[in-house]
Parts: C-alpha cells; structure tokens; sequence
C-alpha cells in the first residue's frame, strides 16, 4: 500500500511530540556541586517562529498538526528539509544563504515568541513614542545614537551603529531575540555568580546571586546591571541600570527605564526554556512576556572577533580620508588642464 508523504511526515511528527512529552516528564534536572539546577553548556535560540504573532492567528498561541505538516511539505519542495520551518522574517532569498541559521519543529510549535499581552503582539507604546527600527535615538543633548543596524553615511565614527562599532550585537541581548545567525550562548556556572558568554560581540555578562546591594541609579551600562537568584530550578535573572543609549525593545523607546526579568529552566535534556519580561513604563502601556526555547549545542563557541576599536573602524576613516585627499587631488589636476 502506498502512503502518502503528508500522512508519513505527520506521523512522524506525532511520535516526536508524543516522546518529547514522555521526556519532560520523566527529566530529572542535573546538578552542580552547590545543589543548584545545571545549566551549564553550549544553547542555541535559533528559531524560525516571529517574534510578534501575525494577527490572523487572534489569540492562537500554536499552530496546528495540519498547519505543521503544510510547513514540512512545503519545506521539502523548497529542497530545504523536513524539520525546517520557513523563514519567519520573509527574507527568503537571503534566508537560502548558507549562513543562515533555520530551527527544527520539536513538540508544539508557538505562532509567536510573545505570550503577553494575549494577542502576541508589542503593547501599546506610551504616547509620542515613535516606532523608530534602526532610528536614531536623541539622549539627553547628546549626539544622536544608531541603535544596532544602521549607522550609513553618518558623519563620524561616534554615530555609526553599536554593532558596526562592535559594542552591542543586534542578537547579544539582554533579552535574547532570535536573528539570522550567531544565535549561541554558553552557561558558565559556580556557586555565587553565573557567566553568560555570546557568540555575537563575544561579550560576558556576569550574573551576581549574592545579596550585595544595586548599583546607583546614576549608573548605567550598555547591558545592564544583573543580580539573580533561584525559585526552586529556574534561574531569575533580574536586569536594570541600562544607559538609554539603547532602545527599549524593538524599536521603541530608550532603555533608561527599563526592567528586565529572564528566567531560565531546563526542561530536558537538550531544551532550555528561556521566558523574558520588559517592565518599561516610559515606553509601552504594559509589560511584555516572551518564550524562546534554546537547543544544547555538542560543540562549543569560537571567538567573534569583533571589539570596540577594532581595525574596521580605523579603516573606514583611513579610507575616507584618502578619498577625500584624491577628490582635491583630481580637481586641482582638473583645473591646470583647463588653463
């Protein structure tokens, strides 16, 4: 008899939900030799889920079997695999880049990464907040900052974007969004702190759990000030004291005001879950929650060579410079040829 690829892909799909359930509830959580839940390890939050839900989904937090096996089907006739969901952002052309990153469906797949509000979408920004995607961010009189992307035919090497300069990379959180590529970090665990390596900028965060006091208010960091603690196996990890040089979240607001809770817990052996929830009055109506699995990597992370004052930026400026040398050079030619 012969069977047909949809009914082969579904039921396959179902034996991979029905054992990825029957793990979970049988995982017993590792531990260090403090007692606390192990995190430690190489996790990658790639994914193909949107961050904000397309409105035709309403309320709908998963997609169905049957929407599931379109998505496989269609994959296969794309050539791009079964277990590849395609590309959320809809850059298709570039999404068949070899250097993208694409994620694997694993159990119930979410319609968007955004739980809270409902609706999976960003809640309403306060009024005279613009949605402003790689705008500039006026602060405080000082000169404009080209927050991650962007920064092109700027006027100087202070307003080219924070990734360009390597300060802050476009997937290094905090919080943790899923991107195109470099979606890794590494969990570097001892008793008192807790390092969160990225792949992208190759930055560490270190997370204090002890009970020292916050820092001033007065104080702010490209990243924040992080303070955690453990309620039972998850890791809360609580962040503030960012310099509002940065934008909120996805284009809105500035971050000086912000407050960000992340909470890690593993929930097998391969999947960590990573929830995270800005609390930023000045910049929405209300608090946003959302969901990114991470994936155990058997590997480990190579270094990003990418750092602030790096030779980039000096020979963007060297190169200009020369231009501009020849520019005159040419002119000054042009005009004892004319005489």
């Amino acid at each position: 008899m012969k069977i047909s690829n949809s009914l082969i892909l579904l039921f396959c799909f179902s034996l991979q939900v029905s054992q990825s359930g029957l793990a979970a509830e049988d995982y017993t959580v590792p531990r260090t030799e403090w007692g606390q839940a192990d995190l430690q390890g190489v996790w990658n939050f790639t994914s193909n889920v949107p961050m904000q839900r397309p409105e035709h989904f309403g309320q709908r937090q998963f997609l169905t079997d049957d929407e599931i096996t379109a998505i496989r089907i269609q994959r296969l006739e794309l050539g791009a695999g079964a277990g590849v969901a395609p590309p959320a952002s809809g850059i298709e052309s570039y999404s068949r880049n070899i250097w993208v990153e694409n994620s694997r469906f694993d159990g119930d797949v979410r319609t968007s990464h955004i739980v809270y509000p409902s609706y999976g979408r960003l809640p309403p920004p306060v009024e005279g907040i613009e949605n402003q995607p790689g705008g500039v961010v006026e602060v405080a009189g000082q000169r404009p900052v080209r927050f991650v992307v962007g920064g092109i035919s700027r006027d100087g090497p202070e307003d080219r974007g924070l990734s360009e300069r390597c300060i802050v990379g476009f997937n290094a959180g905090p919080p943790f969004t899923p991107s195109l590529y470099n979606n890794n970090v590494q969990i570097i665990q001892n008793r008192d702190h807790v390092a969160i390596l990225t792949e992208m900028i190759h930055d560490a965060r270190i997370i204090k759990l002890d009970a020292r006091p916050a820092l001033d208010e007065n104080l702010g960091l490209w990243s924040g000030d992080s303070r955690g603690h453990w309620e039972d196996d998850t890791l809360v990890v609580v962040t503030q004291n960012f310099n509002g040089m940065t934008q909120s979240f996805d284009g809105f607001g500035t971050s000086e005001n912000k407050v960000l809770t992340e909470r890690f817990t593993r929930i097998d052996s391969r999947t960590l879950n990573y929830e995270f929830t800005i609390d930023d009055p000045s910049t929405f109506t209300d608090k946003l929650t959302a969901i990114v699995p991470m994936t155990k990597v058997a590997g480990q992370l190579y270094e990003y060579a990418c750092h602030e004052g790096n030779y980039g930026m000096a020979n963007m400026l060297r190169a200009a410079r020369r231009r501009e040398v020849n520019e005159v050079s040419d002119r000054v030619a042009d005009l004892f040829r004319r005489q």
